[in-house]
């Protein structure tokens, strides 16, 4: 809404879980005729001119196949969690988020420790909770890809619990 932050690189971590993800479902996103993208692409909130930066956002939508800039019917949208960021992207943005009609799944990565927890639509307004632990198989069901937690996490050094680095 026309407010700007600014924003400083994220940690190796950080990314590393993007890309472990992103790495994991390029070839089904591909094989369904989506599109994948990471960090620097943005996602338009409604009608106006209010922008969010996920870290990994699927679009299956034909409507986003001729938009350079940015998606607006994204069917998954990712966020890894950082301690400077955590409380925005569990409040602010899933709010944001979950007013997309096309969205089938919010993602959140934890940086911090091995945990990732899947929001997905139900029936009506409702979103389902799904989390996820060391030795569990994480579903990113609307990719229909299932991944032991421990292959997202590969090679990633966890953030000690008080970094504040951005992300």
């Amino acid at each position: 809404n026309g407010e700007v932050f600014a924003m400083t690189g994220g940690t190796k971590g950080h990314n590393k879980l993007a890309l472990n993800l992103y790495g994991t479902i390029e070839a089904q996103a591909h094989t369904d005729g989506c599109e994948i993208n990471v960090s620097d692409v943005k996602v338009q909130l409604g009608e106006g001119f209010s922008y969010r930066y996920p870290d990994l956002i699927v679009s299956c939508d034909e409507r986003d196949k001729t938009e350079p800039t940015f998606y607006r019917y994204p069917k998954l949208i990712v966020e890894v969690l950082s301690p400077s960021t955590e409380s925005v992207d569990r409040d602010e943005k899933f709010q944001e988020y979950i007013q997309i009609p096309t969205l089938e799944e919010y993602v959140l990565i934890s940086a911090k420790r091995m945990q990732v927890e899947c929001f997905r639509k139900g029936e009506g307004r409702m979103w389902l909770y799904f989390p996820y632990r060391e030795g569990d198989r994480v579903s990113i069901a609307s990719m229909d890809i299932e991944l032991p937690i421990e292959q997202l996490y590969r090679n990633v050094r966890l953030e000690p619990a008080d970094a504040t680095t951005p992300a």
